[in-house]
């Protein structure tokens, strides 16, 4: 890695960066050498130079945002940069003049996610102000700090007096109370409120967020009733000022509806089932316990988990002429992240194996699915795919097609970090409508 580093002041605005412990208020550009970043394709190798020789990494990049996925034995080193170096050329994350305020309720996986892929934008027209979280600041600051799955923020996160977060001198504030009626959402003239606790996703439970204060309500979860659903790639041009509260759909739903999205609109859907392997979550349990869904209340780290997912059916609700057509299941299995859909389905038109895996890498070129989906020709597993900025990959190798008209794809995506660049992607969209 060729890295150049220039220096600049605007006015009396101050720039503050961190990269490789150079803590000055400066701008950092960098430049990857010998990686071509316009084309999204599997895998992607950066070398990068150490004491000891070199590293290759490999996962699928979007220009947007400044992650890796990885390899190695350092997985967690290289993952810290995601917040520092830009995989393209240009500047890294810069403090602007945020547009709209941003309060995090539940700071669990997607909402500390969220904190690092927002911290990783630049030009961002999000200012996060204040997190919610009943752990209180020293564990909230701690969590966001050290991360067994995403390694150590390259960021100067620390604990600023009783009720705040400092992540690199910008003070974010953490209150803590389980009821959203009592959060101070008004006083602290909130616009958008990302509910990621899973558990405020009715118009009821989200709506107390609007009554403490706050404009705008998206939920990071699949949401119930009559809640607008949007999934970035798929129907995000749907979306208007006037909806109040909205749902992200789930992180299968978000890997799923774009490449179902290709072949019905290139191969006509007729009907399907889909199977995610997905990686086990928080909400089963480390041993054996109480659970409502008994499958779930087994030890999740010991077994493979069939379990329910409302996730194809979802599918729906942003590509509606797929009602009723596709449905699904999950297998919860002893991984700590990184999932894989298998979709078969029966399409109209009559085609082979190529010829899908052509109309996956021609959509990954539209300004569309342009970052939200790609195709990866190299035997990869799971562990390749951490920290994947895009929402799906297709498995070119896996692609199968039976009789003409019975179609196979396998598509691996990061639930965690995938999830939440879309979270920050749907916010931005509302930061862009607010006018």
């Amino acid at each position: 890695m060729l890295v150049w580093i220039r220096m600049a002041m605007r006015g009396r605005q101050r720039i503050r960066a961190d990269f490789k412990g150079l803590k000055e208020e400066k701008w950092i550009w960098s430049k990857v050498r010998g990686v071509g970043m316009t084309k999204m394709v599997c895998p992607l190798h950066l070398q990068v130079a150490g004491s000891k020789g070199f590293s290759e990494f490999s996962g699928v990049k979007n220009t947007n945002v400044v992650t890796f996925g990885k390899r190695a034995d350092d997985l967690s080193t290289v993952v810290a940069a995601q917040s520092a170096v830009a995989a393209s050329s240009g500047a890294t994350r810069a403090v602007t003049e945020a547009k709209i305020r941003v309060a995090i309720n539940g700071f669990g996986r997607i909402g500390r996610n969220f904190v690092r892929c927002w911290h990783g934008r630049k030009d961002s027209p999000l200012e996060i102000v204040v997190i919610n979280d009943t752990g209180g600041v020293k564990q909230a600051s701690h969590l966001l700090k050290y991360d067994s799955m995403l390694g150590t923020f390259n960021a100067d996160v620390k604990v600023d007096g009783n009720d705040g977060i400092s992540i690199d001198g910008k003070t974010i504030k953490v209150v803590s109370d389980r009821n959203p009626l009592n959060l101070p959402w008004g006083e602290m003239n909130i616009d958008l409120v990302i509910e990621g606790t899973g558990v405020f996703v009715d118009e009821a439970g989200a709506g107390k967020h609007l009554q403490a204060g706050a404009k705008k309500v998206l939920i990071t979860a699949p949401g119930k009733g009559a809640i607008p659903t949007y999934v970035v790639g798929v129907n995000e041009q749907d979306y208007t000022h006037e909806d109040k509260i909205i749902s992200n759909a789930s992180c299968t739903t978000n890997c799923l509806a774009p490449f179902v999205k290709v072949l019905d609109e290139k191969f006509g859907i007729i009907k399907g089932t889909m199977t995610t392997t997905h990686s086990y979550t928080g909400d089963q349990r480390l041993l054996d316990a109480s659970h409502r869904d008994l499958r779930r209340a087994r030890a999740a780290a010991l077994n493979i988990v069939p379990t329910s997912t409302g996730a194809a059916k979802a599918v729906a609700l942003v590509l509606p002429r797929l009602k009723g057509k596709i449905n699904g299941i999950a297998l919860r299995v002893p991984t700590p992240n990184v999932s894989v859909v298998d979709l078969v389905v029966q399409v109209e038109k009559k085609t082979f194996a190529e010829e899908v895996n052509q109309a996956f890498r021609d959509a990954c070129e539209t300004p569309q699915l342009k970052g939200i989906l790609a195709v990866c020709d190299e035997p990869l597993v799971s562990v390749d795919f951490r920290c994947t900025d895009v929402s799906s990959t297709v498995d070119s190798s896996l692609t199968m097609v039976m009789g003409d008209d019975m179609v196979k794809v396998v598509a691996w995506y990061d639930n965690e970090w995938g999830y939440s660049q879309r979270v920050v992607d749907l916010a931005n969209l509302v930061a862009e409508k607010w006018k």
